[in-house]
């Protein structure tokens, strides 16, 4: 049975190796930007409002000690903060100051959502996300998410995220973006 227990920021960074290789299990990302994730995963445990919850498989026997088997965590975004400045900058200069403000003037940015691969398909990354979106008082909940047609995609336009920004490439890096985002609370 999966439950969800959600983790405020003390217990994230105690946990942030399991963390780390369920990301790494899920992403595939190159071994060597391992250490630089983690360090910015450990920075946002220390941002206003910051919520995780973690997906753990329990024994319904109850002997043994349950297992994360995914994890997802937000906060709420402010100026100073590199992947808002980032996405506001943009946001601006396509859709102006209004819309820009609009939607992340007040916003729970979902900065990690991630189910092991062993588990994904199961429910688990849309129950996280709803546990982790209930009872925010941000006006909206805005992500990043590879501009493919994948899983994670999918799962986010089934869940009201609307496009805000497509083939968006961050400050240093190659790889394509869709900035999304949809109006709090979730249904």
């Amino acid at each position: 049975m999966i439950e969800f227990r959600g983790a405020g920021p003390a217990e994230f960074g105690e946990r942030l190796d399991t963390v780390i290789d369920i990301y790494a299990a899920a992403m595939r990302p190159p071994e060597d930007q391992i250490h630089g994730r983690t360090t910015i995963m450990r920075n946002h445990g220390t941002y206003p409002h910051f919520q995780c919850y973690f997906a753990e498989l329990r024994d319904s026997a109850g002997g043994a000690a349950p297992k994360v088997v995914g994890f997802a965590y937000g906060f709420r975004g402010a100026p100073g903060q590199w992947w808002h400045d980032v996405v506001y900058r943009a946001l601006h200069e396509r859709v102006g100051d209004e819309a820009a403000d609009a939607w992340l003037g007040n916003a729970f940015e979902l900065a990690e959502v991630h189910v092991h691969p062993d588990f994904q398909g199961k429910g688990i990354g849309r129950a996280m996300i709803t546990t982790l979106c209930a009872g925010r008082r941000e006006r909206s909940a805005v992500l990043s998410t590879h501009d493919q047609p994948t899983a994670a995609r999918h799962l986010y336009a089934s869940m009201g995220f609307t496009d805000l920004l497509t083939q968006f490439v961050f400050p240093g890096g190659f790889e394509r973006y869709a900035i999304v985002g949809r109006p709090l609370p979730l249904p």
